[in-house]
């Protein structure tokens, strides 16, 4: 079985390097499968040459290449191409929508809104995070007691005096592994998280409630003052796994729940 593996090794992100996962991957990976590497500016005109499956990895935010994402994923889905992730997700794959239905429909979701004039539906805070619906990646994200602007440009949640950040990695439905950020303003160091029966529950709630089949997600969340959980984000397009950061036998069993889910995908 072939894979087009795509991934930007360049990509200069803060506090991780990317290109070393992915080397660390795709060696992996070629135990069990070919295997080709391209940036994701070159995955639509690779799609013809016939691999089972592209494999879409540590690309970079979308918005830096939004018009050949775009092309790519409606040339995929015109072809019948197997993506993994799933072209199906509904969390960062889709935009940041998921943050409003999930506020809208009462889940532990950092509470979030989209018009300033809907302000009095969030909490009342001193200061208030605003950031672009189409951003990622804290690009454009700033910090404001009086929200303003022309409705449904913005994302805007009230500033959490949260007490960390942590993540939880699933592959499928299947969680392999926690980490946490304990400096709130260091987020990029991270150290492997305990993660409790009620943390898992919490991450499980996400992991269901988006119904991929198959596929690598994170559930970002943070520790609220009052002490429950509250999701940041659930990326399920190419989230950064940081895999350097968990003990060895850690990262084997990630490859291995990946390489099984891989398979399972391209027999479906």
């Amino acid at each position: 079985m072939a894979l087009l593996y795509v991934t930007d090794l360049a990509y200069p992100a803060r506090g991780r390097r990317y290109g070393d996962e992915d080397v660390l991957l795709t060696a992996r990976l070629r135990e069990s499968f070919d295997l080709a590497l391209c940036h994701p500016r070159d995955a639509e005109a690779l799609i013809p040459l016939g691999f089972d499956a592209v494999v879409v990895r540590n690309s970079g935010p979308v918005l830096h290449y939004q018009e050949a994402y775009d092309s790519f994923r409606a040339a995929a889905l015109a072809a019948g191409t197997r993506v993994y992730n799933p072209l199906t997700g509904r969390g960062d794959m889709a935009g940041k929508q998921y943050l409003l239905d999930l506020t809208e429909a009462g889940y532990p979701v950092i509470p979030t809104i989209d018009d300033p004039a809907r302000l009095a539906l969030l909490p009342d805070v001193p200061s208030y995070a605003v950031k672009p619906k189409q951003g990622a990646d804290s690009i454009g994200l700033t910090f404001t007691p009086h929200p303003a602007g022309p409705a449904g440009e913005h994302l805007i949640q009230p500033r959490i005096d949260f007490a960390y950040e942590v993540s939880f990695y699933f592959v499928d439905d299947a969680f392999q592994y926690a980490l946490y950020a304990p400096d709130p303003e260091r987020r990029w160091e991270l150290r492997p998280y305990e993660a409790t029966p009620a943390d898992l529950d919490f991450a499980r709630t996400f992991i269901a409630w988006n119904t991929l089949s198959h596929g690598i997600q994170r559930v970002d969340a943070c520790r609220a003052p009052s002490g429950e959980l509250l999701l940041v984000e659930l990326e399920d397009l190419n989230p950064y796994l940081s895999l350097d950061l968990v003990p060895p036998q850690t990262r084997d069993a990630f490859v291995t729940a990946l390489t099984a889910s891989l398979h399972s995908f391209l027999t479906l």
